[in-house]
C-alpha cells in the first residue's frame, strides 16, 4: 500500500487490481455474506492514518486517496457491514481510535517452555529434537529469538536439515563405536551459533529447494546465484540506510 499512497482510487479498484474474478461484483448487496478484510502489517503502514481530520466516504466506487479509503473503511463508513481484521506491532496499535475496535488479541509468543515444547512437537525423532533443543540453549541470541515462533520454524528446518546430513554423513563413513561422539562435537562446531548464521543457511536451504521445485534437480552449490544473493544484500543494506524497511 505504500507505493500507492499518493494515487487517487476506489476501494473497488483496489479490490480488483489484487483480486480480478471481483470485478463486476457489486460488495453493497451482498446481503447473504460477510466481506473480511485483512490489513496485515499495520505498523509498516506510512500513511497518515487521520482518522480525525479525513473525510466522510461511503462509496466503493468512486476515486480517492488510500488514506482516506482506509481510514473510513475501519471506522465502518465504507461497507458497514464489513469485518475488519488488522495485525501490528503493539506499538502502532494506538493509531487505531478505541471506537473502532471490538476485539483485540495479544500474540505473547513463546515463553521457555513452550520453544522446547515446539521442538518436541515438530520432531518425532527424540534425539533429534533433543540436538536441537541443546545447541539453541548453548546460544543466547538463537533461544531469545525462539520467543518468535517463526523463528523456531527457522531454526527447525535449518538444523534439522544440517544435523540429518551429518549423521547420514557419519554412519556412512563410521563404524566404530565413537562415530556418534564424534558426530556430537561435529555437530557443536559446525552448526550455525549467530543470527546471521542461521538466516544465511536458510537462504541456502531455500535456494536448493527452490532449484529442486522449479528446476526438477537439487544442487548443494548455491555459487550460480552468487551475483543474485549479492544484489538482495545490497539492496537490503541501501533501504535500510534509506530506513526504508518494507520491499516489495
Amino acid at each position: 500500500m505504500n507505493l500507492k499512497e499518493k494515487e487517487k482510487q476506489s476501494l473497488m479498484d483496489h479490490i480488483t487490481q489484487f483480486f480480478p474474478e471481483t470485478k463486476g461484483l457489486n460488495l453493497t448487496r451482498r446481503n447473504n455474506f460477510k466481506d473480511l478484510f485483512i490489513l496485515d502489517g499495520l505498523d509498516e503502514c506510512r500513511l497518515p492514518l487521520n482518522f480525525e481530520g479525513n473525510e466522510m466516504w461511503s462509496d466503493v466506487s468512486s476515486l480517492v486517496s488510500l488514506d482516506v479509503l482506509l481510514t473510513n473503511l475501519i471506522k465502518g463508513n465504507l461497507l458497514p457491514s464489513a469485518l475488519i481484521c488488522i495485525t501490528t506491532r503493539p506499538a502502532a496499535a494506538n493509531k487505531i481510535p478505541p471506537d473502532c475496535i471490538d476485539r483485540l488479541t495479544e500474540l505473547r509468543g513463546f515463553n521457555d517452555a513452550q520453544k522446547e515444547e515446539y521442538f518436541k512437537k515438530r520432531f518425532t525423532d527424540e534425539n533429534l529434537a533433543k540436538e536441537i533443543i541443546d545447541h539453541v540453549k548453548q546460544s543466547k541470541s538463537l533461544f531469545i529469538m525462539c520467543h518468535i515462533p517463526v523463528f523456531c520454524w527457522i531454526s527447525a528446518t535449518v538444523l534439522q536439515n544440517i544435523l540429518e546430513k551429518k549423521r547420514d554423513n557419519y554412519l556412512k563413513n563410521n563404524q566404530s563405536d565413537d562415530a556418534f561422539k564424534t558426530l556430537q562435537e561435529s555437530n557443536t562446531e559446525d552448526t550455525p551459533k549467530t543470527l546471521t548464521q542461521m538466516y544465511t543457511h536458510f537462504l541456502r536451504f531455500q535456494i536448493q529447494q527452490s532449484r529442486r521445485k522449479y528446476d526438477g534437480k537439487y544442487t548443494p552449490d548455491v555459487s550460480w546465484d552468487k551475483d543474485a544473493i549479492l544484489s538482495l544484500g545490497k539492496l537490503a543494506f541501501q533501504q535500510l540506510e534509506k530506513k526504508q524497511c518494507d520491499l516489495l
